[in-house]
């Protein structure tokens, strides 16, 4: 299972693996991919030049990319604080009376700062770190970064994706001078648009002459072979990772795993709570709260994100699976047990293989 991809990027099969944790990143480029790593966990940018030279290290030689998140409009560009003041009470004393009434406990210690990842400035500093590594590819989780962004990268041969909910998105990105569109359809986690990836990838592919990688619901072989069927070159998976043995390893969040593996593919919800733009997470107690009557309307990008970051925090320490805050795809319904990183790989390619050998049969 090659496509031009492959040689392109050093790289034995068209499966690229989206996480924020780099030792799943690692497992999947050791495994054949191109394992990418989410850089907006990241506040510091020496943390990150410290997770990059692990990466180096723990990747056998194999390449590797790395995805930034930078938006478009910001109500401003500035320090954690000054945002701060653009949050209204009454927001916040939301946040606070769901988790009180959700059993949320308070922070033992000192809470973290808000997740500033989501702040331009911030992520242009995940690309000028990224670029001092041997990364083969800057994705951005938002659309084109802005011009000099791509012009920096290719001037260091790394290539630049952008993820795309419609054709139009896809075309403006490869005027911006992208080199691969990640077409991420309806079903997926994270950040998506409103359109099924059934539809979505070949307008997509159709649209463009730059190599297309399909993302959303996609969990087995099956779907795979289905995207290859609809012109993609390859596939982009971010949820799937997360119910891995090395995602155990690297964030420890056992209540989170649980709640993936006991949840169907109906369990998750569309919603804009979580960064302020629309996001699909798992359906749980907590976004069940911001659903009611007297919930806030969600804060734009990246308010949301620094409104709740404290509330994500102390979520996760509960290790309660009904609270749980989590982006994850439909496709959460097929998550059923957790296996290796290279588990999940073989089984990818082995049924893709013989699904196509079982269509040729037709």
């Amino acid at each position: 299972m090659r496509t031009s991809l492959c040689d392109t990027l050093g790289i034995d099969r068209p499966i690229f693996g989206f996480t924020p944790s780099e030792h799943v990143a690692a497992a999947i480029s050791r495994a054949g991919g191109l394992g990418v790593l989410g850089c907006v966990r990241f506040n510091d940018a020496a943390e990150l030049a410290k997770v990059l030279d692990w990466m180096d290290e723990n990747t056998d030689g194999r390449p590797y990319g790395v995805d930034v998140v930078m938006p478009a409009k910001v109500p401003t560009e500035g320090k954690a604080v000054d945002l701060d003041k653009l949050i209204p009470d009454g927001h916040k004393q939301f946040v606070e009376r769901t988790l009180l009434k959700l059993g949320v406990p308070p922070l033992a210690g000192e809470a973290r700062a808000g997740v500033l990842g989501w702040l331009h400035s911030v992520a242009r500093s995940h690309v000028d770190v990224a670029l001092e590594h041997p990364v083969k590819l800057i994705a951005n989780a938002l659309g084109s970064p802005p011009a000099d962004v791509i012009a920096q990268a290719h001037d260091h041969g790394v290539l630049v994706a952008a993820l795309a909910g419609t054709a139009e998105h896809a075309r403006r990105h490869v005027a911006n001078g992208v080199d691969i569109v990640v077409a991420q359809g309806y079903e997926a986690g994270g950040h998506t648009g409103e359109i099924a990836s059934m539809v979505l990838v070949p307008e997509i592919v159709d649209a463009v002459d730059t190599p297309v990688l399909a993302a959303g619901g996609i969990g087995s072989g099956r779907q795979v072979a289905a995207a290859l069927a609809l012109g993609a070159d390859g596939v982009w998976m971010g949820s799937y990772w997360l119910a891995t043995e090395e995602y155990s390893q690297s964030l420890g969040e056992s209540a989170m795993q649980q709640a993936l593996v006991e949840a169907t593919s109906s369990d998750t919800v569309r919603t804009r709570i979580y960064t302020g733009k629309p996001a699909r997470l798992l359906k749980t107690r907590w976004t069940d709260a911001w659903a009611a009557e007297d919930a806030p309307q969600p804060l734009p990008m990246p308010l949301q994100n620094l409104l709740v970051a404290e509330a994500h925090d102390r979520i996760s320490r509960a290790n309660d699976p009904s609270v749980i805050s989590m982006p994850v795809g439909q496709i959460v319904g097929r998550m059923d047990k957790i296996r290796p990183v290279a588990a999940v790989m073989d089984q990818l390619v082995e049924e893709t293989a013989a699904t196509l050998e079982r269509l040729r049969a037709l």
